[in-house]
C-alpha cells in the first residue's frame, strides 16, 4: 500500500463523503438536539466500521454472489431508515441542555446511529465497489488488510466530516428552536426518501433479473 494509492483513494472517498445523505441527517438531528452528538457520531463510525470489515473479510463477495441476501439487506435497511426518519419527523429534535443526558438516551442514539450506516445498503455497496479498486497486487500486504487500512482512512474522514455537521448544526440552530424543527422534519423526510428510493431500486432490480432469467 502506496502513499499515493492511500490519496487517491482519499481524494474519491471524501467526494463521496461530502455528499449529504442519512448519515448527515443523523448527525444533524444530534447536533439540534445539542448533546450526545459525539455518541451518535461514534454510531454511526461503528456501523461503518462493520461494512468495511464485512467486506474485506470476504462476507461482502458472497453477499453480492447471493441476490436474495442482498436483497434482504437493502429492504431491511430501507424499512429501518423509513421508520426512523418518519420518527425524527414527526417528533423533530428539539435544543436541549447538555446536562442530565440519560444514559438511556445516549444508548438509543449510538445504536441508532449504528443502525443508520451499518443497516444502510448504499454504505455496503459503496465499500464493496470502491476498496478493491485500490488494493495494489504487489502489495505486502494481503487484499484484506488493504481494504482495512483503505476503510479505517474512510472511517476517520467521516468521523471528521460527521461531527463537524453535529456540532455546526448545534451551533446555527442551538438559538433557534423553530428552525431547529423545521430542519430536524427535513432531516427526517430526507432518511424517509433515501429508504424509498433503495426500495424503489432493489424492486426495480429484481424486476430486471426476472426478466432476464424468462429472457
Amino acid at each position: 500500500m502506496t502513499a499515493t494509492a492511500l490519496l487517491a483513494f482519499w481524494a474519491v472517498a471524501i467526494l463521496l463523503i461530502l455528499t449529504p445523505g442519512a448519515d448527515w441527517a443523523y448527525a444533524i438531528a444530534a447536533g439540534i438536539r445539542g448533546r450526545g452528538i459525539l455518541t451518535s457520531v461514534t454510531g454511526l463510525i461503528l456501523g461503518h466500521l462493520t461494512m468495511v470489515t464485512v467486506v474485506a473479510i470476504g462476507a461482502g463477495a458472497m453477499l453480492n454472489a447471493h441476490p436474495s441476501a442482498m436483497s434482504a439487506l437493502t429492504y431491511a435497511g430501507a424499512v429501518y431508515l423509513m421508520v426512523l426518519g418518519v420518527r425524527i419527523s414527526r417528533n423533530p429534535p428539539v435544543p436541549t441542555a447538555e446536562d442530565g443526558e440519560q444514559a438511556a438516551s445516549a444508548r438509543r442514539w449510538l445504536v441508532g446511529g449504528w443502525g443508520v450506516s451499518a443497516l444502510n445498503p448504499k454504505v455496503f455497496l459503496l465499500f464493496l465497489a470502491l476498496l478493491p479498486q485500490f488494493v495494489l497486487a504487489d502489495s505486502p500486504l494481503s487484499p484484506g488488510m488493504q481494504m482495512m487500512l483503505l476503510g479505517i482512512v474512510e472511517v476517520a474522514t467521516c468521523m471528521v466530516v460527521y461531527l463537524a455537521v453535529g456540532y455546526g448544526a448545534k451551533a446555527i440552530l442551538g438559538s433557534r428552536p423553530a428552525a431547529a424543527r423545521w430542519v430536524g422534519r427535513v432531516s427526517g423526510v430526507l432518511m424517509v426518501v433515501v429508504g424509498v428510493l433503495l426500495v424503489v431500486h432493489q424492486a426495480r432490480h429484481l424486476a430486471w433479473l426476472l426478466t432476464s432469467t424468462r429472457g
